[in-house]
């Protein structure tokens, strides 16, 4: 295979986030880099982007929602396989499975896959009902250069809660408007 077919490699070495930045995690800047070299068009949501957006107290994997169309999702395939992603299962031996054949029909599903890249955790949202697509989630998405050479999309916030909601409670939140009707006060 010729050297410029190959997907850039998952890099472990040290990443340096932009000023005002420097609380998110130097692993995944790299991932973002990772993915930025790959050409995934994603959008941001979880602990990375609540740390972006100012939660210093942020932590935890990677989490995106992928463009949907087909030669986005065959990319995301293609660099998931060239750094050898398993599925992390919580309380296994070693905290992850076997190794994960992933196609693009395969990153649709309605479940959420937890990944591991060598050292790197990396989420990608499925799709569940009641949840906001990845249009829904660009169009109120703020754009931040992350590192040199890292420009990422970040949900609004009401959308990473959202989203934390889903992977909390299996189910999309719900708001329920009612009316209370008074009792008109005697003369």
């Amino acid at each position: 295979m010729l050297l410029r077919n190959r997907p850039p490699r998952l890099e472990s070495g040290p990443a340096f986030a932009a000023q005002g930045l420097e609380h998110v995690p130097a692993s995944s800047v790299s991932v973002l880099r990772w993915l930025n070299a790959n050409r995934v068009e994603f959008v941001l949501v979880g602990p990375v982007a609540r740390a972006i957006r100012g939660d210093t107290a942020a932590s935890g994997p990677v989490s995106i929602v992928p463009a949907p169309y087909g030669r986005n999702l065959d990319r995301l395939a293609r660099a998931l396989g060239s750094a050898h992603a398993r599925e992390r299962v919580p309380g296994a031996l070693g905290g992850d499975a076997g190794p994960v054949k992933l196609t693009a029909e395969r990153l649709v599903r309605p479940t959420a896959w937890t990944l591991r890249c060598g050292t790197h955790d990396l989420d990608i949202e499925g799709r569940p009902d009641g949840v906001p697509r990845y249009q829904e989630l660009l169009y109120e998405a703020t754009r931040f250069d992350l590192a040199p050479a890292v420009r990422v999309e970040v949900a609004a916030p009401e959308d990473i809660e959202h989203y934390d909601h889903v992977r909390r409670t299996g189910t999309a939140p719900e708001i329920k408007v009612t009316r209370a009707t008074r009792e008109p006060k005697p003369l």
